[in-house]
């Protein structure tokens, strides 16, 4: 079974600062409480999160498909409760593919595949979360 441990050290303010088994280093904030922009969101780094997850299982699966696209990104909306504690209930997930001649079938079993076997971020918010996705297509 695989662990995973971050250490998260508050720096002053509402900043705080966290590693990553990768060894990489982010700050998180809240700046809608008058402090200075010096970090990410934590709930936003959740949608990140998500997207990077599955974005990773695409690329890798387009790549074994042999199957070439210009360019690719995700936009990830989550829609948050109104009362505390506060937590996406509602999540959509758009992949957006760019290039000529897409191979529609090969991106859509792809995206499905990251979408329902995968993708363990995603697995994860189907626990607390209704979650859709969209595939739209560039040429």
């Amino acid at each position: 079974m695989a662990n995973n441990t971050v250490t998260t050290v508050w720096k002053e303010n509402m900043l705080f600062e966290s590693d990553n088994p990768s060894g990489e280093i982010l700050f998180m904030d809240a700046p809608d409480q008058g402090i200075e922009n010096k970090g990410l969101r934590p709930k936003a780094m959740m949608l990140s999160s998500l997207a990077g997850c599955s974005g990773l299982d695409v690329v890798s699966l387009l790549k074994k498909m042999r199957v070439e696209v210009d360019d690719f990104k995700m936009i990830v909306q989550g829609d948050l409760t109104d009362e505390h504690p506060k937590y996406y209930h509602k999540v959509h997930v758009e992949y957006h593919f760019y290039g000529s001649n897409l191979q529609q079938d090969k991106i859509n079993k792809a995206v499905t595949l990251s979408v329902d076997r995968y993708c363990g971020v995603m697995e994860m918010f189907r626990q607390f979360a209704e979650v859709t996705t969209e595939v739209c297509f560039h040429e």
